[in-house]
């Protein structure tokens, strides 16, 4: 058995990789443009730019020369060396002081010092001189290729007529032609059938589904096993996980782990729409205004709610205290959703100016913030949190409800109604403490130390109030009651407090007389006993020139402390007191009619108590929605809060809008307005981007390769009309994703195989002479070893983990379910998601880095998961067939490799076990 442990675990060991560009500039320069040039506009322009009214220490920030040259000083930045960099002695006020009257978090601090340790990326180009900043040329901006109006091209004539196999293999064979290249040979029938299986599920195909697809000589098989995948629930688990991707998808933030319980059902609405084949344009609608659609359903309701959390999956620092950056902050991830999702655009890259390469001016950037400005997303304390309602029922569930709620109120009159019987006459109302015996020290004269609270919501207290602890600051809070007394004597001391659930139960009352002192605990979850106001501390003897009193501290209290009044009663009058007739109760309330209401009120009670633990659930979901009273936005001048400029009235991309702009209601935000504007076929970005997507999850690059960057800084397309080609049909076809699917892998060029022929004029395949060569994914390779083992829980949906765990960092998924539904929490990826290039859950990630670096090895062959699942295919293996060795081998290789073993391995892995033996 351990022999064959070790055999599978070497054949699930990748052979090879073959590595792509890591894309580690691109992530550089989105780290300079959200972490550093931001703080620079905010903190350091005002005296370093070169619009500066006056230039301080000859030192220019604004360019990446004028940090390199430095001032007067000496250069401000020295890339990869710290210690070099004055930059960050300023920042820390060691030697310099920038900015001069405050010193910048630590968070920032150390932002600048991996910004600067990873090469100080910084695309700004200016010159020393001071200059006007030029206005963007919208007309001149619309010369870049992806904001040409997009129409259908002409299909190319090609010498070969009979290699294409359809439109796209002549726009791509006619590339290859021009250049006097032809196409490689076609992908043997074996490996095609586990490239579909890969790219339309995410799963490997069984031995019994090779030996189907192999064996099918009919013409149209490779047609129907494409319909069929297609078909398959596994299909949306597997697509769904790329739109997540793009999306940002994740059930934690990064900050204090804090948990996205409802974020679960936006997976599974994306994972049904892919199932559902929903038109792309309504896809992209529910997303960014579901809550204002028109449905007629039940189910199209909870479908927009649910799809608008979208909105909501921005790692957006929710502890931020200054609540109106933190609206911007939100806006901002928003927009950068939108923007590189949909548009493949950088619009907020003109958050603080307008964008330096691309078409975009800031007023556009405003323009459409104010668009999002008018959505409630948040709900702001001291942590804000993203807003959540409950998801819409049946009728007949609104009727369940209703009774429940019916019954849920009369039994809280009822029971309040037998309270108030229950309740002393003398305790029904607020008493003056004028009017009470003795010397009454009330809340209002007492000497506190620590925050306490103000209440009036017993309705029964001495004076104008009571207060309490709030229930925090245990340790913390005291309050003293000192009393003027007018003589030494002997003294009844009686402590007032407002009782009630969740009070304290152990609040301690100290009293300091002449005696000493002396602690009472009290149990303020009880009715105090004398007139339901007050519970007698003793009595004891007070000096009037040793000065006595009483302390009440909320040091080591179970609940809220409450303190209200304490009463100072002479011995003798409190004799008298004790001696006369105890106030006698109204009509009724004879010792059994008491008896009799107080089981009523027990029955009553525990009733309610029954009734709410069958509550019925209420589903709830993150969701968007308007905010009452819709406005433009004024521009915010380098991206501050506090230096406003201009109303931007709300509007849509300039660049990509030919024709009228849409108009934006007055009485909304424009959301569905710019909905409808993003999924109009006629916007030159929208089906060109979707096209090219799917191009890129299926050939492994796209024919934009920048996949969410169509802007000058990206790629331009390696075949610009087969690109216009695929977004024309996308959109005439009623923005199919899965007909869009199917016309790429019936073509010739998705069935090529990747083997490189001698042909090196292209070595990047950018003109697709052969099928690009791709390593599993992290998803695929997890659920890979699942399947094969038999262990894969195909179970699909639903929320994956405990909705009383409190933060992310605490919880390890065991359960054997598809990768799609393991939780991703920003703060503890799973290991394997993190060695094979799992995207960053907090970033646009349309492609995903491809590395290949040492610990993807050590983890195939050392990890608990890796050899768990070996052990557990080497039992299927030896359980599932009465087969002598070498056949065992050559099933191990169709089983986990989709292929038959050669000669030579099957000698290889027999001497293996030979020698292991």
């Amino acid at each position: 058995m351990r022999n064959w442990i070790l055999s599978i675990t070497i054949l699930l060991t990748p052979g090879s990789a073959w590595a792509d560009d890591p894309l580690v500039e691109r992530q550089r320069l989105e780290f300079f443009e959200t972490k550093i040039r931001p703080v620079l506009v905010k903190h350091c322009y005002e005296c370093h730019a070169s619009d500066s009214k006056k230039l301080r220490g000859g030192l220019l920030v604004d360019s990446r020369k004028g940090l390199l040259e430095g001032g007067e000083s000496g250069p401000t930045v020295t890339p990869g060396n710290l210690e070099e960099s004055l930059l960050i002695s300023a920042l820390k006020h060691d030697e310099f002081e920038m900015p001069p009257k405050s010193k910048l978090p630590a968070e920032i601090v150390a932002d600048f010092e991996k910004w600067i340790l990873d090469g100080a990326t910084d695309p700004r180009l200016a010159t020393n001189l001071i200059t006007k900043p030029k206005s963007i040329d919208i007309e001149a901006g619309r010369k870049h290729w992806a904001y040409h109006p997009l129409k259908a091209p002409i299909i190319p004539e090609v010498s070969d007529t009979t290699w294409p196999n359809g439109e796209i293999d002549r726009f791509v064979l006619a590339n290859l032609e021009a250049i006097g290249l032809s196409p490689g040979p076609d992908a043997e029938k074996i490996i095609l059938l586990r490239r579909l299986y890969f790219d339309l599920i995410g799963l490997p195909p069984t031995p019994e589904q090779i030996g189907q697809f192999i064996n099918d000589e009919s013409p149209g098989a490779y047609e129907s096993l494409v319909d069929r995948l297609m078909e398959s629930p596994r299909f949306g688990e597997r697509w769904g996980r790329h739109w997540l991707d793009v999306s940002r998808f994740a059930e934690s933030m990064s900050l204090r782990g804090i948990l996205l319980k409802h974020a679960w059902r936006y997976r599974d609405y994306v994972i049904e729409a892919f199932n559902d084949d929903r038109p792309y344009d309504q896809f992209l609608r529910q997303q960014l205004a579901g809550d204002l659609l028109e449905a007629t359903t039940l189910e199209a309701q909870r479908q927009n709610l649910v799809a608008t959390t979208f909105l909501m999956m921005g790692n957006t620092n929710l502890e931020n205290q200054n609540k109106g950056q933190l609206e911007m902050d939100f806006v901002d991830e928003q927009l950068d959703v939108i923007g590189r999702g949909f548009l493949a655009q950088t619009i907020t890259c003109a958050r603080c100016h307008d964008h330096k390469l691309d078409p975009i001016p800031t007023r556009d950037y405003y323009a459409m913030a104010g668009v999002l400005k008018n959505v409630q997303g948040l709900k702001h304390s001291n942590v804000s949190a993203f807003r959540e309602v409950p998801l819409p029922i049946s009728e007949e569930a609104k009727r369940e409800l209703e009774i429940y709620n019916s019954s849920v109120a009369k039994l809280k009159t009822d029971i309040k109604l037998l309270k108030a019987k229950l309740e002393p006459p003398s305790r029904k109302s607020i008493i003056a403490s004028s009017s009470l015996p003795g010397i009454v020290v009330d809340d209002d004269e007492v000497l506190v130390v620590g925050n306490w609270t103000h209440s009036v919501h017993s309705k029964h207290y001495i004076g104008k109030r009571y207060i309490h602890d709030a229930n925090k600051g245990k340790g913390d809070k005291t309050v003293s009651f000192i009393p003027k007394l007018p003589s030494d004597g002997e003294y009844e001391v009686r402590f007032a407090y407002s009782d009630g659930n969740g009070r304290a139960s152990n609040a301690p009352v100290t009293v300091f007389s002449a005696g000493g002192e002396k602690t009472i605990t009290v149990d303020m979850r009880k009715t105090p006993p004398l007139e339901g106001r007050f519970i007698s501390l003793g009595t004891y003897r007070f000096e009037v020139n040793e000065q006595g009193f009483v302390l009440v501290s909320n040091e080591g209290t179970d609940g809220f402390l409450t303190a209200d009044a304490v009463q100072f009663l002479p011995v003798d009058k409190a004799r008298k007191m004790a001696g006369s007739p105890a106030p006698q109760p109204s009509k009724g309330h004879t010792a059994g009619k008491q008896q009799a209401l107080k089981k009523s009120m027990a029955k009553l009670t525990a009733e309610l108590t029954t009734l709410q633990k069958g509550k019925p659930a209420r589903a709830m979901v993150m969701s968007a929605a308007e905010k009452a009273e819709p406005a433009d936005l004024k521009i915010h001048i380098r991206g501050s809060i506090d230096n406003l400029g201009a109303t931007a009235p709300r509007g849509v991309l300039q660049v990509a809008n030919y024709g009228p702009a849409p108009e934006m209601p007055t009485s909304s935000s424009g959301r569905l307005e710019l909905a409808n504007w993003i999924a109009n076929p006629a916007n030159p970005l929208t089906s060109r981007v979707m096209a090219n997507r799917v191009w890129h999850w299926l050939i492994g690059a796209g024919l934009v390769r920048t996949v969410d960057n169509f802007g000058t800084t990206g790629e331009s397309p390696s075949h610009p009309k087969l690109l216009d080609y695929l977004a024309v049909q996308f959109a005439q076809q009623g923005w199919s994703v899965k007909k869009l699917i199917r016309t790429i892998m019936l073509s010739r060029t998705y069935r090529l195989s990747s083997a490189r022929g001698e042909q090196q004029d292209d070595p990047e395949n950018q003109l697709l002479a052969h099928m690009n060569h791709r390593r599993l994914d992290a998803e695929s390779l997890r659920d890979s070893m699942l399947s094969i083992s038999g262990t894969l829980n195909l179970e699909m949906g639903g929320a994956t983990f405990p909705a009383n765990l409190a933060k992310d960092i605490d919880f390890q998924f065991q359960e054997p379910r598809r990768s799609v539904y393991v939780p991703v929490f920003r703060n503890s990826l799973p290991e394997l998601f993190e060695v094979f290039d799992f995207a960053n859950p907090s970033m646009v990630t349309g492609r995903r880095d491809v590395s290949t670096v040492a610990p993807q090895a050590l983890f195939m062959m050392n990890h608990p998961f890796v050899r768990a699942q070996a052990g557990l295919t080497a039992e299927r293996l030896l359980s599932e067939s009465q087969l002598d060795e070498a056949n065992r081998v050559d099933h191990a290789y169709l089983l986990i490799l989709g292929r038959n073993a050669t000669a030579d391995e099957i000698s290889t892995c027999l001497q293996f076990l030979k020698s292991v033996t």
